[in-house]
């Protein structure tokens, strides 16, 4: 089976474009030709640092048009050339189509699956009704976007979703909840693991301006904005910072990893503070600031899973989540029969239960080192080969479920060119999506 992947996001410093691209380089790893993964995207971003753009199943096609998106810079809105696009599915024959976003790529997938008869799968990575929610506290706008992806989703066979609590959210969208399947988490277990912390921490964190080599760690890596519920990070962070310098215990310092349109505002808010801003890492860099920290942070409310906080967790920290989003699904937070504590999971916004949990963690090595150890623990059955072959094997169903036959053996240069479609046939379509 051959699956053509369309994604709008892949070189963006995301969650969901870096388990795109472990998804991709999973399909070559098992070297296996009845399991072909290509992933197309268009994108004029450059790929982070360290990441190979030159697999021969990622194409990525100049786009005709892009700029950055509103208030993240680092983000763009491209639109695909739709006749090389086109092509492009075309050669390669898939016998599955699968979309990650509903953005302009994801569009274009959408349109091909539907007008070749090909089974159409997709996830649901991110709960846009709730960024816009968050970002613009417009109801109307709010329910336009959750008409559009109601309408986007419904041809698709299988929708799958990053935990399952979103496959209640996409029931409560309107989509049948017997085509929604929760995809088995998974990550690169061995990228992130506690091995990666380096021997000397302390020289380590040296190199980082601003960073203050003796001070536990509490970090936090993402995009910095207001969607990931960062205020409220904030307000928790000056409210604990005074009780931490008053008192005899450890200094403590917040480390945030990444970028994104709230970032100077959040600095200034902590002007004065132990807090230090990294920017975007990667690759080995990132795993090892993982492996170097002492705790994680992730307040996010809007995330389907919260990939960071598995890879944190992975990498042997205890883990601090809220009780709104997939992350709360990856925390073990009481102890129960062969599950120990990984963490904790607190109400959203209660900021006194934020401020006296991390106290407790800052100050208390031994139970930092136990949930660690905890969390490492049951991080490393969900590995991303794990994820993958559940990810393969529900294609592989929807591919046996469907009622037209699978792609043919691919047409020798003797055979004639299948002809185009009748072009009023194809005026005539009605249009699968508003525009975006």
């Amino acid at each position: 089976m051959r699956i053509l992947l369309f994604t709008d996001t892949l070189f963006d410093v995301n969650g969901v474009s870096r388990f795109i691209r472990t998804v991709a380089e999973q399909s070559l790893l098992r070297a296996d030709p009845s399991r072909q993964l290509h992933v197309v995207t268009s994108t004029r971003l450059p790929p982070p640092d360290g990441l190979d753009a030159d697999r021969p199943n990622i194409h990525n096609l100049p786009p005709l048009f892009a700029r950055a998106m509103p208030g993240y810079p680092h983000l763009e809105l491209a639109l695909p050339p739709p006749r090389r696009l086109a092509a492009l599915a075309r050669r390669l024959r898939p016998d599955a189509v699968h979309v990650s976003t509903p953005g302009p790529v994801g569009l274009a997938g959408r349109r091909f699956a539907l007008r070749h008869n090909l089974p159409l799968l997709g996830t649901y990575h991110t709960d846009f009704p709730a960024y816009i929610d968050h970002l613009f506290d417009d109801a109307a706008l709010t329910l336009l976007c959750r008409g559009f992806m109601r309408r986007f989703y419904r041809p698709f066979a299988r929708i799958f979703t990053r935990s399952a609590g979103y496959a209640d959210a996409l029931q409560r969208l309107g989509l049948p909840r017997d085509r929604t399947v929760r995809l088995l988490p998974g990550i690169d277990t061995d990228a992130f693991h506690p091995r990666h912390r380096p021997a000397d921490t302390r020289a380590f964190w040296s190199g980082y301006r601003g960073v203050d080599p003796d001070a536990v760690k509490v970090l936090y890596v993402g995009r910095i904005s207001v969607e990931k519920n960062l205020p409220m990070l904030a307000r928790v962070w000056r409210a604990l910072a005074p009780r931490l310098q008053r008192g005899r215990g450890p200094r403590a310092q917040l480390l945030v990893v990444g970028d994104g349109p709230y970032r100077a505002s959040m600095q200034a808010e902590l002007a004065g503070l132990p807090a230090a801003f990294l920017g975007f890492r990667h690759g080995s860099e990132l795993s090892a600031i993982y492996a170097a920290s002492d705790v994680f942070v992730f307040p996010s409310t809007t995330d389907t899973l919260g990939q960071v906080v598995m890879e944190a967790q992975s990498a042997g920290l205890p883990a601090v989540v809220t009780d709104r989003g997939g992350p709360a699904e990856v925390v073990n937070a009481a102890d129960a029969p062969g599950r120990d504590r990984t963490g904790y999971i607190l109400p959203a916004h209660d900021t006194d239960a934020w401020v006296r949990t991390l106290l407790t963690l800052v100050t208390t090595p031994a139970l930092r080192a136990q949930l660690g150890a905890a969390a490492h623990r049951a991080i490393q059955p969900l590995s991303i080969r794990r994820s993958f072959d559940h990810f393969w094997s529900v294609h592989e169903h929807a591919l046996a479920s469907a009622t037209h036959p699978p792609r043919s053996k691919p047409r020798t240069q003797r055979e004639p060119r299948p002809q185009r479609e009748p072009r009023a046939q194809a005026r005539g379509e009605a249009s699968p999506c508003p525009p975006a």
